[in-house]
């Protein structure tokens, strides 16, 4: 039953994406859509993504209030906070999906690339970023055309067998990249 939901879920995803791309989204963002949903919420997925301000997870994927939970981190980086709230969604609000996405251009991910050629690791809490991300860079040939973009991609990857491990057989674990220039969501194999 987890995968018919989750391929459901998937599916409103993808959708909402293609809408988004070809400019015909249908959820706007108004307060008669906040409190409609006010009451409660059966949420089909949770989308754990990048801080970055270009990748609004709710309008990418046109959504509207109640319809995903979205956990946000640099690089979608995943702490105790964040895997808390994967495992509340799933658990708590039974949500079948979790996709893990990730971005071009990815500043997270290009100052840890920067950060691992250098051999310098940055003080403070950014270097908790650097560390989770790291492997990922290690996993890329440092003569690869863009080390960056397979970084990111390496670590979409790594993130979604991560969850994957934890979410067990609750829900249904999938990758994907946004494109910053299209608007469009590729799904990872």
């Amino acid at each position: 039953m987890t995968t018919t939901l989750a391929a459901t879920a998937l599916t409103a995803l993808l959708e909402g994406n293609r809408r988004f791309v070809e400019g015909r989204p249908e959820h706007g963002h108004d307060v008669g859509a906040a409190a409609a949903a006010s009451g409660g919420q059966t949420p089909h997925a949770v989308v754990v993504g990048c801080i970055d301000s270009r990748v609004p997870l709710e309008a990418i994927f046109d959504q509207t209030f109640g319809s995903i939970c979205v956990v946000r981190s640099g690089a979608h980086v995943l702490d105790r906070a964040v895997l808390g709230s994967v495992e509340f969604a799933v658990s708590a609000l039974k949500v079948p999906l979790v996709m893990v996405l990730g971005h071009e251009r990815c500043g997270a991910v290009a100052s840890t690339v920067e950060a691992v050629a250098a051999g310098v690791r940055p003080p403070g809490a950014l270097a908790y970023l650097i560390d989770q991300i790291a492997p990922a860079v290690a996993e890329v040939p440092a003569d690869a055309p863009d080390v960056a973009a397979a970084a990111m991609r390496a670590h979409v990857e790594r993130t979604v067998r991560f969850l994957t491990d934890v979410v067990g057989d609750s829900a249904e674990v999938v990758g994907a990249v946004y494109d910053l220039d299209t608007g469009r969501v590729e799904l990872r194999a």
